[in-house]
């Protein structure tokens, strides 16, 4: 293995080569402090050095996992000692941006928050938004098809890159880096890469579709006494607010509670007694006409008994204000240390009675004192849900992950809508996919990866096959 690290160094340079203390005295991840564990880390500069190390990869059958800012939730970036880290810290770089076709170029390692302020620079408006935004990468964010808040209007991260770069394992470069809206010639192939998990190939450049700075922006905090005001309320304002409706997320009462109340910063700007609150957020172009539709939108809504109290942002700040509300997840894990998330996707209308079930389940394997906390992007039929009780235990994972995942079955829903499948999801695939789709995935693995060096492990095991 020696040998194998010093093809790497002669190839990359020293520098771009960190071994030993240098790999251990990085953390896991952001939510896992323990130090990394990797046979090496390596940090390339270009599309060609990237290449050249998945050829000395495929060659060594070397086990290589990709990172970038490292916020996955689903350990799709873990890492044993015998794994290769490919590090995309140093191409991070904004290539090209393109006004007038309004498209952005970027390396993989770009953070999102960069390409969201670049493209505000040049008056032009990357929609794709989460919590994470200062750290997730472009990279991570095509590897995972990425969702986030404004999925109602823009679409999933699939929905928002027109062209890739990627590095295939055997060290070919497939260059489609597409910037044209339309193109039917042939597959397209940069789909199978967007959501692969970082098991089909390495993307190392994008092209990022980009849209016109909006010029207004309403933001309002609305709170409902039962939940058939929060499933009406959706589509009536998508069409009294013609189009202009890019966010419409929704908490459960516990989770307004925890993120309104001392020690979490924020105050609560209604009372904390409701069932449910949405936050709604409405982008346009006209300050003449956008103020008061949203105005006249929200007040129709009262009209017909669609909220019971609502509060409406004024200026930046008071915008800020409520979305820390709905993007202080991070309360459960300071407040309470060992909690379980899950991120489920389904039918709008059966939300409340499938929460319910999970509830019950909860209470019932382990007492009255458990809590559940659920919030998400209603508008796109994604949920968030987190559990902890006193005493619970990482052995306590397989009990609690039956207890959230096991209805999705019956309701057509997915063990995952936006977080990924990595390690932690890939035993319940198949309660959302079926063996012959699992199969077809299997499929794809062996023939863009038939060593399996590429994130191995991640999704599915590909010797389990049905074959």
């Amino acid at each position: 293995m020696n040998g194998f690290i010093e093809r790497l160094t002669t190839a990359l340079g020293a520098e771009n080569v960190l071994t030993g203390a240098a790999v251990h005295e990085r953390a896991t991840s952001w939510i896992d402090s323990t130090p990394l564990h990797a046979l090496a880390i390596v940090r390339p500069r270009t599309t060609a050095e990237v290449a050249t190390v998945l050829r000395l990869c495929h060659a060594a059958r070397q086990p290589v996992v990709v990172q970038g800012g490292r916020t996955n939730l689903v350990r799709a970036t873990h890492t044993t000692a015998r794994d290769l880290v490919i590090s995309l810290e140093r191409m991070a770089a904004v290539v090209a941006v393109d006004v007038a076709n309004q498209t952005m170029t970027v390396q993989a390692g770009a953070p999102l928050q960069r390409v969201q302020e670049v493209a505000a620079a040049h008056g032009l408006f990357f929609p794709l938004d989460l919590a994470a935004r200062g750290s997730a990468t472009v990279g991570g964010c095509v590897a995972m098809n990425a969702g986030g808040v404004r999925v109602l209007r823009y679409g999933m991260m699939r929905d928002l890159v027109l062209g890739l770069e990627v590095v295939r394992a055997d060290g070919a470069v497939l260059t489609m880096l597409n910037a044209m809206l339309k193109d039917n010639a042939g597959y397209d192939l940069k789909q199978l890469f967007i959501g692969s998990e970082g098991t089909l190939g390495v993307v190392t450049q994008a092209v990022l579709r980009l849209f016109p700075a909006p010029r207004t922006q309403a933001t309002a905090l609305l709170a409902m006494d039962d939940f058939a005001q929060v499933t009406a309320l959706a589509p009536r304002l998508q069409r009294d607010l013609g189009g202009a409706l890019v966010s419409f997320e929704v908490m459960w009462n516990s989770y307004y509670r925890l993120t309104t109340s001392a020690p979490a910063p924020s105050k609560p700007p209604l009372a904390q007694h409701y069932a449910f609150y949405v936050l709604i957020e409405a982008l346009g172009g006209d300050k003449r006409f956008d103020q008061s539709r949203f105005a006249d939108a929200l007040e129709a809504a009262a009209n017909h008994g669609l909220f019971a109290d609502a509060v409406i942002a004024h200026n930046a700040q008071q915008r800020a204000d409520l979305w820390r509300i709905r993007e202080d997840s991070e309360q459960i894990e300071r407040q309470h240390h060992l909690t379980f998330g899950y991120d489920v996707s389904l039918p709008i209308g059966a939300m409340e009675a499938y929460v319910e079930d999970v509830q019950a389940g909860v209470a019932l394997h382990f007492g009255d004192a458990a809590r559940c906390w659920v919030y998400g992007h209603l508008g796109d039929g994604n949920l968030h849900v987190n559990m902890w009780t006193p005493q619970l235990q990482p052995a306590d994972a397989g009990r609690v992950a039956a207890i959230v995942y096991a209805p999705l079955r019956l309701l057509g829903g997915s063990i995952s809508a936006e977080h990924g499948i990595g390690l932690e999801k890939k035993a319940y695939l198949a309660l959302c996919r079926t063996p012959a789709e699992i199969e077809a995935m299997r499929l794809l693995k062996r023939s863009f990866d038939p060593h399996d060096i590429l994130n191995p492990g991640k999704v599915f095991d590909l010797e389990d096959s049905l074959s």
